[in-house]
């Protein structure tokens, strides 16, 4: 461990655990969380690694203040993350709202787990992926990414903070409880070669004309002073203008709604990761995401074995979605095939993106557990005929 409590070298952990070491490579020194299976791990690890860290944890009292928490601490200074699972994130999501509209830079990582309501606490789901995009109110994007390992639940937990601080917004990490209740092998790197995306710092002094909300051409808030700093600025939920201060009208709306829009959908090529093999020549493409993803690579092997050309296509980003990708392979494969643990959910994005040029199988399954090797196989011989 060096000086600072940071882990390096090769360590057995879950993908909770990694998840908090991720964060802790990443620069989170603020953790404000609620208890809730399968996350729970999350804030064990962090309530023991952050006092080493030289970092904060707060226990609180529900889902709602810990995110309000998070954000609070996001503008005093601090990188800060949160962690729960289904019925704690629909909690968080009025303050998630809250997190888009003040373009405040977080973390918040649900553990997916069988729904709705209490559902399955302790067994694997992934039902939360449309709510992770539509589930605060109000015309919003959003960045969500799904590890299907610890590995990737480490390496992406740090690129999920990159990508908040680059674009200004909170950032979602949609694992689910069998990646996060899964111990594998996992590389960290010493602190050098973990590449940090800087605080926007300002450049400018304190002033008159400071503008809290100045926009590079990227449409994302130039920089972001903290609370102490001496710059007076403004920071609400309601529609404001560039100091931050509230113009609840239907100009401001007009200015405002169409930039924090933009930031995500005008740079999604630069925030979109796609994991691709055997696509090109392929009749048959799997597009899944998180363990559902690594679930599928027995029956494509298998398929392949029988003659089939199957190709897989991994969401490593969920949101915004690969729009542009699924319709290139639309017009010239049969058919995809989508498993996720939910009745039916990503499946619906790539049939609006195929255009009825390519058949799309849904491949559901109720949470609980993951699929069956052999019924992903079954339906990926349906698709190749």
């Amino acid at each position: 461990m060096s000086e600072r409590g940071v882990l390096e070298g090769e360590f057995f952990l879950n993908g909770d655990v990694a998840v908090a070491e991720g964060a802790i490579c990443a620069g989170c020194r603020f953790f404000a969380g609620y208890p809730i299976t399968p996350a729970t791990e999350v804030a064990e690890r962090m309530s023991e690694r952050l006092p080493e860290a030289g970092g904060v944890f707060i226990q609180m009292e529900d889902e709602m203040a810990s995110m309000n928490a998070v954000l609070g601490a996001a503008w005093g200074g601090a990188r800060a993350m949160t962690a729960t699972s289904g019925p704690g994130f629909s909690l968080m999501l009025e303050n998630l709202g809250l997190g888009i509209m003040t373009e405040t830079p977080c973390v918040v990582v649900d553990v997916q787990r069988g729904g709705p309501s209490t559902g399955l606490p302790t067994l694997v789901g992934q039902a939360d992926m449309m709510q992770a995009r539509w589930g605060s109110h109000g015309d919003y994007e959003t960045i969500a990414l799904a590890p299907s390992s610890p590995q990737e639940a480490f390496d992406l937990t740090i690129h999920a903070f990159n990508l908040a601080e680059k674009y200004r917004t909170p950032v979602l990490l949609m694992t689910d409880e069998a990646v996060g209740h899964m111990t594998e092998r996992v590389s960290i790197p010493p602190a050098e070669r973990i590449s940090l995306y800087p605080w926007r710092k300002p450049e400018q002094p304190p002033g008159p004309d400071f503008r809290l909300y100045e926009r590079d051409e990227r449409h994302i808030p130039r920089h972001m002073p903290v609370a102490g700093m001496g710059y007076r600025f403004h920071i609400t939920g309601l529609t404001h203008d560039e100091r931050g201060y509230p113009a609840t009208n239907a100009a401001a709306q007009i200015e405002l709604l169409p930039q924090l829009i933009a930031k995500i959908r005008d740079n999604r090529h630069d925030i979109i990761t796609l994991v691709e093999d055997g696509v090109e020549g392929a009749e048959v493409v799997v597009v899944s995401y998180g363990i559902s993803a690594r679930t599928s690579l027995l029956p494509i092997q298998l398929a392949r074995q029988e003659g089939m050309a199957v190709g897989m296509l991994k969401l490593v980003t969920v949101w915004p979605f690969a729009e542009e990708r699924i319709r290139e392979l639309a017009d010239r494969v049969k058919a995809f095939v989508v498993p996720e643990i939910n009745m039916g959910q990503m499946v619906r994005e790539v049939e609006r993106c195929a255009c009825g040029k390519a058949r799309v199988i849904s491949a559901p399954h109720p949470g609980g557990g993951i699929h069956r090797p052999e019924d992903i196989l079954e339906i990926i011989r349906e698709a190749a005929q």
